[in-house]
């Protein structure tokens, strides 16, 4: 069994060493790399992974604080420190890592670490497809995370998507065509190039001919149908009521 990872730490070459030792490792498959907690809640946000190994000490969001927002998540990594501070392994403990690792790392120590993981993941149960899931949205220095339950319509911006909540609107780094196939299930209708929008947040809808062209109606927004996507999204929403 092989499981992939995701490595954060704020120093370069803490990061390299550890991705070597890793990869050493037979057991380890792909390995991720974040130079920040923000950047490693973003990777998180968009490319599963069975386990993260996190320094503790890097700017903006600390190893503690991201360990925390993976338990929003439907499918949380297995979470292991790897740092060179002493006094934060009873936290660690409070937010549920499956080990504890020292700088500097020898690598029977980082081997035992991987054990653990493995350990753990096989002991864990697989959420339902239908769990919660969260975004990772990012401006500046701050995170904000996004449930997919908030979200009401999806509009494209070239490489990102603006995930639509009421009157707030959050910007990520995934693409629309990954949110289409991610959340199809929990009920998000393509209905456009640029748009994705739940079926529960349309009030009205008009696929027949007009001036203006198909469209559906989230309370006081329109947004247009793709003529194309008419037949399909008739098809989803009469299946969705």
């Amino acid at each position: 069994m092989s499981i992939d990872i995701l490595i954060a730490d704020d120093e370069p070459p803490a990061l390299a060493e550890l991705a070597t030792m890793l990869a050493a490792d037979d057991r380890i498959g792909a390995i991720h790399q974040a130079r920040s907690g923000a950047e490693a809640l973003r990777m998180l946000s968009s490319t599963g992974v069975d386990a993260a190994f996190l320094d503790i000490h890097m700017p903006g969001l600390s190893g503690f604080d991201l360990a925390r927002a993976l338990t929003q998540f439907q499918r949380r990594p297995a979470v292991v420190f790897v740092t060179a501070d002493e006094a934060g392994a009873l936290e660690a403990f409070d937010v549920r890592a499956v080990d504890y690792v020292l700088k500097p790392v020898r690598q029977a120590r980082l081997r035992a670490a991987v054990d653990r993981v493995l350990e753990a993941s096989a002991s864990s149960v697989e959420p339902t497809s239908a769990g919660e899931e969260t975004v990772a949205a990012t401006v500046g220095a701050v995170t904000h995370l996004v449930r997919r339950s908030d979200v009401r319509w999806v509009h494209a911006e070239g490489d990102y998507s603006r995930l639509w909540t009421g009157e707030d609107s959050h910007l990520v780094r995934i693409p629309i065509s990954e949110l289409e196939e991610r959340w199809r299930e929990a009920g998000f209708v393509r209905i456009h190039r640029s748009y994705l929008v739940h079926r529960d947040a349309i009030t009205a809808v008009h696929l027949g001919p007009s001036a203006t062209g198909p469209s559906v109606r989230l309370d006081h927004i329109e947004l247009p149908v793709s003529r194309r996507l008419v037949p399909t999204v008739r098809e989803q929403l009469i299946r969705g009521a």
